[in-house]
């Protein structure tokens, strides 16, 4: 059996992905996005364990990504990385808002941002100095 590597030890990737194991989500639409997570590099892993295995549990959305120690140039803080835990649709408040229930049940309490994907195709980031491109923020 092959040791999953740490997301701190992965540098020819941008990028660790997990997705549910258990259970059904909906398939995502038009309007699926993203709660982003910014964690700091000392607490990354640790954080990344449990939403990957909250994930494949089936208690988030559909999947669940985690940037690596490979630099990104759509990073916003050197001294952070994300984690993206996926819903189908923003549309859809209950499902959004209970994905995010659950993040603070993991011991993710202070505010994050909800990013739609149509915004991250079209390129928008706030380090490239758009503004207010978040769904939601709690």
């Amino acid at each position: 059996m092959l040791a999953v590597p740490k997301r701190s030890e992965v540098t020819d990737a941008y990028w660790l992905y997990a997705e549910r194991k258990t259970g059904t989500y909906p398939a995502a639409t038009a309007n699926c996005g993203k709660w982003l997570i910014f964690v700091p590099m000392s607490r990354v892993d640790e954080v990344w364990a449990k939403i990957k295995l909250a994930t494949e549990e089936g208690k988030l959305g559909s999947s669940v990504k985690v940037a690596t120690a490979k630099p990104n140039s759509n990073a916003t803080n050197l001294d952070t990385k994300v984690i993206c835990v996926y819903t189908y649709d923003w549309t859809d408040e209950e499902d959004v808002r209970g994905i995010r229930q659950e993040l603070r049940q993991l011991g993710i309490t202070s505010k994050i941002p909800y990013k739609a994907d149509e915004n991250t195709y079209a390129g928008r980031y706030v380090i490239q100095g758009h503004k207010r491109i978040s769904k939601y923020y709690e």
